[in-house]
């Protein structure tokens, strides 16, 4: 359950209402989207301003809202209930079950989180850009090489970085008209927010991929687009977070193509039949 558990993540960063709330909220999670955000004040022992502070700080514009997402979440009952983390000595069968499940389990978990709204405007916002730059550090920047190979499919003029000190050289030479992702699972990553930073500075428009939740990374950026924020341990971070930023781009590049499909599926085709011509083998000439 993505909310719950995002909540759970950031309790000991909350206020001491704030967590008094989050306690209530996790113990009576059925109950919660019942009440009027007066009954709940009552109930937890909260003022109303701290419940709907305590909404906006997970995204969602008023209690109303925050119900409603409860709600879905609610309704949705996963065949794996946590995430499975690594195990010494584990037989092979298992971690081939328990890393299908994670990566099912997260990809799953982030199509909950999807803002329709946001999704649209980041799509609009990619396809007007005149430059796109993306940062991502270590995994992160795996992905974001992902999708600067999509963009140039469709012949956006597009760049990936992951070495902090051009992330921040790019960035400081956008403009306005310019678009930068960044990329952090944590959304924590101080390299990638320094380099979001400084394009939001020059004016281009700013777009962050991170876990679901406040942040630094999120808090500057024009448009947030979340992902699972499920996982804790070992190296789940670094496996199943991977499989939800990996949906995610998929969802914006096809996304993005369908929305104008005319201008970038023919440039597509041109690119598959040129690296398809020049992919065949020569004959040797004797």
């Amino acid at each position: 359950m993505s909310l719950i558990q995002a909540i759970e993540d950031r309790m000991d960063k909350l206020t001491p209402q704030e967590r008094k709330l989050s306690s209530y909220i996790i113990a009576n999670t059925r109950e919660t989207i019942k009440l009027s955000i007066t009954q709940l004040a009552q109930a937890s022992g909260c003022s109303t301003s701290t419940i709907s502070r305590f909404c906006r700080l997970f995204h969602a514009r008023n209690f109303s809202e925050f119900k409603l997402k409860l709600a879905v979440e609610l309704t949705e009952t996963p065949s794996i209930n946590t995430y499975q983390d690594i195990v010494a000595g584990e037989r092979l069968d298992h971690i081939i079950s328990a890393i299908t499940a994670n990566n099912i389990r997260s990809v799953s978990d982030t199509a909950k989180l999807l803002d329709y709204s946001k999704l649209s405007e980041a799509i609009k916002t990619l396809h007007e850009a005149k430059r796109i730059d993306l940062y991502g550090i270590a995994t992160s920047g795996i992905v974001a090489s992902d999708l600067y190979q999509k963009l140039i499919r469709i012949g956006k003029n597009a760049a990936a970085f992951s070495d902090s000190h051009m992330q921040q050289t790019s960035a400081s030479a956008l403009q306005e008209g310019d678009v930068a992702i960044g990329l952090s699972y944590s959304g924590e990553t101080n390299e990638t927010i320094y380099a979001l930073q400084i394009a939001k500075d020059q004016g281009a428009k700013t777009i962050a991929i991170t876990k679901y939740g406040s942040s630094s990374l999120s808090s500057i950026a024009d448009i947030s687009l979340f992902i699972s924020s499920s996982e804790v341990g070992m190296r789940r971070g670094d496996m199943a977070s991977r499989m939800a930023q990996l949906h995610l781009i998929d969802i914006l590049f096809v996304g993005l193509v369908s929305q104008y499909f005319d201008q970038y599926v023919p440039r597509l085709e041109q690119s598959y039949q040129m690296v398809k011509r020049y992919s065949k083998p020569t004959k040797n000439k004797t």
